[in-house]
């Protein structure tokens, strides 16, 4: 019998317990017209132990009553999960005389919730601090004792509109001071004709966090087969958020975004709007509904046949602008269901671009400093520049920007628009004058046209075609910066005059698979080059096994001399055709795949390759491969072995390869490490946004959908992955905990801001268990339903007794006192001291003892 099941059996009720449940059942299903609700007898609990006494179970005889306190509680606030936290519980009597337990909830906890608490005059009750719901009409409070939930209703006027999914910026949780380090360490020996050669490589990314502000660098080393070391910096630069403009400020090394112009390398100071700052029913573009509600009606929105809002508005106009689109085209179905049952209809017509915004909302991004590029020889010429993009109404988007420089000046405008049913398309117009390195000055222009569109009832979708010209004199801002340079011959310049591309996929019937199609084609004015690329592919399964096939071709040319008909020309020609198959064996081998893969091409040999590969342990910690190939022509046999472990304090991996003439023999150990007020704490590698798990005296934990996280031997872990500005559910999983170890609340709940590293703490009851039998001042047992609290334990959590006064408890030091309470009154409470030294052990090592109340 395991420990679990032991318990249970103890903290059951006695044979009559049957009796009693059948007893409640027959009550609850008979109507009694002379009560007003149901009675039970508590005298029943005591049929086979009369001198128990009958136990006071007045706060248990209503649902909504326990015995005031502090709770730990999961809050919700109109069917909306909020957040998880103690909560002090009071009775109070509502206008009927029923007494209940409620919430004291402050008016700023209200306040952080979107209750708009300014306009009710008698909110704030100065005398306990606990705002008066009931000074919000229809208000109201119920405490949900069995799941420990508080289910908060409050009627929408008296509420803020927030965008679905929105985080108040008081939540945002700046996380706290610490020195992160991601380290990945890499090394490789070979041997190639006799020839013995080795090389090691490490990246080192360092950062300080404090306060708002994050400092970061990536520094990396190099090591080659004649020992020469090489040292060099990728990047340096600080950053903080600037909440009040949703904007992120960074001084250092970074690139500017790539939305209106190309993207630039640069060393300076960026300041741009940041779009995970918004909710995600505000982020990307989606058409704002309007329409009129005749009465309190339900508004349903559809696309692509899936429900993506649901909600009620009052009568008169309204309008929905926080949707989630599923996908980047789909018509809206609009359903507005009256209160009488009438609906009506309507169909908004949606697609869209990356550019497109919603209506209103401006991005904008402000960079200056200087070109940083990464070929050392190139000067580090200073320039500025400034785009806008702006969500205007009827599904337009306005955009553009500018950019300046001493030998560069370029000016960028364009316009986006939802067509509707027939797709989205953007087109802009870029204007440049430049004037290169010992060269004249040079003015030129770059049109770009994009669209996109899905066709839901054929299942295609466009997902981008593309189409750019530039006139001769046009260049870009990179193109021009890199022909200044300190030192070395310039090389020749390639400057794109038309490119055009497609990627276009296809769903077929039901089972039957998709297909997709790419064509890019690019021509360049100084040289008469011409690239013309074109890929389709076809991918299916079918009971699991995975199947594929894809081709390409691909086409390169250069007319000689000034001659740029077809005669005259260079060709460079490729054709490949591959297929690929997996198939899964779970029924043999576990959590396991066969595989093989084939691939022909017109200028080299055939490659097959056959495979297993895989993942073992208890969380799929390690994976594996091993393959197995044969290239034609000669080429011979290939062999690769690869392990790759993700454990607690980082992630290692190791591989072998075999090729006729030379093999390779690699490996790598990958981690992070926190330093930080309680201590140092080594984890798996940190991603941008990290969480610290604190929970002292809890070691071996296992952090829950984390493969490989545990606590260590002090009950700290790193989460290395958060989403900046959104709710993180952070849970320790219970069946990991160690024998001495009880967790209050297994699930913690995190705002962090970018870059942040953020503490999750849970509060663990570290110490023995015990079966206690409960006597009263007389020596009888305490009456069945009474609570027993810890006055060791920081939280209130309370342990109910069953029959015969017993119950369980964790969390106990060897010598302490805890509380019993079984009633209201004065005499129904005392302090009980105990001790566990020397105690006789039942058949699962638990202790049994027995204290008096004094």
């Amino acid at each position: 019998m395991n420990n679990k099941n032991y318990i249970h059996r103890l903290l059951r009720v006695s044979k009559w317990g049957y009796l009693i449940t059948a007893q409640l059942t027959l009550l609850a299903s008979v109507s009694f017209d002379a009560q007003a609700q149901d009675y039970f007898n508590p005298a029943l609990l005591e049929i086979d132990n009369s001198h128990q006494g009958s136990a006071d179970l007045s706060v248990f005889e209503d649902s909504n009553m326990q015995i005031p306190g502090t709770y730990r509680v999961d809050i919700y606030l109109n069917k909306e999960r909020q957040s998880t936290s103690d909560v002090e519980f009071k009775a109070s009597k509502n206008k009927e005389g029923k007494e209940s337990l409620q919430p004291c909830l402050s008016v700023e906890q209200l306040q952080a919730m979107g209750v708009r608490t300014e306009l009710f005059t008698n909110i704030s009750d100065v005398e306990n601090q606990c705002a008066n719901l009931g000074a919000i009409p229809q208000a109201s409070a119920e405490f949900r004792f069995s799941a420990q939930q508080l289910l908060l209703s409050v009627p929408q006027a008296a509420m803020s509109q927030k965008a679905r999914g929105y985080v108040p910026e008081e939540q945002w949780d700046n996380g706290i001071s610490a020195f992160l380090l991601n380290y990945s360490l890499k090394g490789a020996t070979a041997s190639t004709n006799n020839a013995n050669s080795s090389s090691q490589f490490a990246n080192l990314r360092p950062g300080i966090n404090i306060g708002p502000w994050r400092l970061r660098n990536y520094t990396t080393w190099q090591r080659d087969n004649s020992g020469q070391d090489k040292w060099n910096t990728v990047y340096s630069y600080a950053q903080r958020d600037v909440i009040a403009l949703k904007s992120r400020l960074i001084l250092g090394d970074s690139t500017s975004p790539s939305d209106v112009f190309d993207s630039v390398p640069f060393r300076g100071a960026q300041m741009a709007s940041d779009d995970d700052m918004i909710p995600d029913s505000l982020k990307g573009y989606a058409p704002v509904v309007r329409g009129v509600a005749r009465t309190n009606a339900q508004v349903v929105i559809r696309q692509n046949g899936y429900v993506i809002y649901q909600s009620f508005v009052a009568p008169g106009a309204f309008e929905i602008n926080d949707m989630y689109p599923t996908g980047s085209s789909g018509d809206l179905f609009v359903t507005i269901k009256e209160a009488d049952g009438s609906e009506q209809q309507l169909v908004i017509p949606f697609a869209s671009l990356p550019v497109l915004q919603r209506e209103g909302y401006f991005k904008y991004t402000l960079t200056g400093g200087q070109y940083r590029s990464y070929d050392s020889k190139v000067a580090q010429t200073p320039f500025s520049q400034l785009t806008g993009i702006y969500g205007l109404p009827h599904g337009l988007t306005a955009y553009g920007g500018v950019q300046f420089a001493n030998n560069y000046q370029s000016v960028a405008i364009g316009l986006g628009k939802n067509l509707g049913r027939f797709g989205a398309l953007s087109t802009d117009i870029t204007h440049t004058r430049s004037t290169q390195q010992d060269q004249p000055d040079e003015s030129g222009q770059s049109l770009r046209i994009r669209y996109s569109k899905n066709i839901v009832q054929t299942g295609t979708n466009l997902a981008i075609a593309g189409y750019r010209y530039s006139t001769d004199g046009y260049y870009s801002l990179q193109e021009v910066m890199d022909t200044y340079r300190n030192e070395g011959v310039q090389s020749q310049m390639e400057r794109r005059r038309n490119r055009s591309e497609v990627t276009l996929s296809q769903n077929l019937w039901e089972g039957a698979g998709a297909l997709s199609l790419s064509w890019v084609s690019e021509d360049y004015w100084n040289n008469n080059r011409t690239m013309r690329s074109i890929g389709t592919g076809y991918n299916n399964s079918w009971n699991g096994i995975n199947y594929g096939f894809s081709y390409n071709y691909n086409e390169d040319s250069v007319a000689s001399g000034n001659n740029r008909g077809n005669s005259g020309r260079t060709y460079e020609r490729d054709q490949v055709f591959s297929f690929n198959v997996s198939v899964p064996l779970n029924r043999w081998m576990g959590n396991s795949y066969a595989t093989y893969s084939m691939s022909t091409s017109q200028k080299n040999a055939t490659t097959n390759t056959v495979g297993l590969s895989g993942t073992a342990l208890t969380n799929n910690n390690l994976n594996w491969s091993m393959q197995q190939g044969h290239v034609n022509q000669g080429g011979g046999s290939t062999t690769n072995l690869n392990a790759d472990y993700r454990g607690t304090y980082g992630q290692i991996n190791a591989g072998y390869a075999y090729e006729p003439n030379s093999q390779r023999l690699s490996y790598g150990l990958q981690g992070g490490i926190v330093a930080h007020e309680d201590g140092v704490t080594f984890g798996q590698q940190l991603g941008e946004t990290t969480v610290l798990v604190k929970a002292q005296g809890a070691a071996g934990v296992s952090v829950g959908n984390q493969a490989g996280v545990k606590t260590d031997g002090r009950g700290y872990a790193i989460v290395p992955y958060g989403t900046p500005y959104r709710k993180n559910q952070v849970q320790l999983n219970t069946e990991t905990l160690p024998y001495e170890v009880d967790i209050v609340q297994n699930t913690q709940s995190v705002v962090p801001t970018r870059g942040a590293l953020v503490r999750a703490t849970f509060e663990a009851n570290v110490g023995q268990r015990a079966m206690m039998t409960v006597l009263r001042k007389d020596g009888t047992p305490v009456p069945f339903g009474a609570t027993v609290t810890n006055q060791a334990q920081k939280t209130e959590q309370g342990f109910i007794v069953g029959d015969n006064g017993q119950v369980y408890l964790t969390g106990l030091a060897e010598r302490g006192v805890v509380n019993v309470q079984w009633g209201n009154g004065t005499e129904q409470k005392c302090q009980v001291s105990y001790s566990l030294t020397k105690k006789a052990q039942n058949t699962m090592n638990v202790p049994e003892l027995s204290g008096q109340c004094k």
